[in-house]
């Protein structure tokens, strides 16, 4: 119980930072919703609804996994340890309750993703931060002078390039004005970011890999990637039909 009561008054480094993006990424988001033809109630209750779901459905998910373990300790259900979270689940449950406070609401789907986007990518800039204080998603070892020592050895500074990513990420859709389709705004941040984690994960040392010895999450970015590329040309042609 003592150890439940100072995970909760005591929240890691990591998850400090995390809040504090995800605030200044609803400020931001707050600033433009307008343009997109969103109000910034609805932006702010979508985004808030989403992240309880994400929360609360990452940890369901994860507790329906483990019910060996959580019977012994019920009261680790309300721990704030991160690792007991089932990320695709409380997607998952993000994404569901998003999509039905849109629908409820008459929300425009891309045109609110527009509206996220800045949002969405403080939040990359704050996972990469969170990375760095954490000593996660370290990199492999390197003789580089900028190398950093991490985990008995010099490693690459790879949460620093995941950093520098997400802000160049974030620089290059705040500044662009137009958009020729609703929806392209999200779309560069997402192809950006998958592009992004191709290459960084070719540094990472604590990665996933397939038989065949490929990184199953650059794998995964291309997928992403692809798919992006698809809808690029989607959305441009409903634009140009005055969809």
């Amino acid at each position: 119980m003592l150890t439940l009561f100072r995970d909760i008054f005591s929240p890691p480094r990591h998850m400090i930072l995390l809040v504090a993006a995800a605030w200044i990424g609803l400020s931001l988001a707050e600033k433009r919703a307008e343009r997109y033809g969103v109000s910034k109630e609805d932006l702010n209750n979508a985004i808030f609804n989403s992240l309880i779901a994400l929360v609360a459905g990452g940890r369901i998910f994860f507790v329906l996994q483990n019910l060996s373990a959580f019977s012994k300790s019920p009261f680790g259900i309300f721990s704030i340890n991160p690792d007991l979270f089932d990320p695709i689940g409380g997607l998952a449950a993000a994404i569901v309750l998003a999509l039905v406070y849109g629908q409820r609401r008459g929300l425009k789907f891309w045109s609110t993703l527009d509206a996220l986007t800045p949002f969405f990518s403080i939040l990359t800039v704050g996972i990469g931060l969170s990375h760095f204080a954490a000593g996660t998603s370290f990199g492999k070892e390197t003789d580089l002078p900028f190398g950093i020592e991490l985990w008995n050895a010099t490693r690459h500074p790879t949460q620093i390039y995941e950093t520098l990513a997400a802000f160049l990420t974030f620089g290059l859709i705040w500044l662009r004005k137009e958009n020729p389709a609703s929806g392209i705004l999200f779309l560069t941040f997402a192809a950006l970011t998958a592009f992004s984690q191709i290459v960084i994960q070719s540094f990472r040392a604590d990665i996933a890999l397939i038989s065949n010895g490929s990184i199953q999450g650059q794998i995964t970015a291309w997928l992403v990637l692809l798919i992006c590329f698809i809808l690029f040309e989607f959305r441009f042609k409903q634009a140009q039909r005055g969809e």
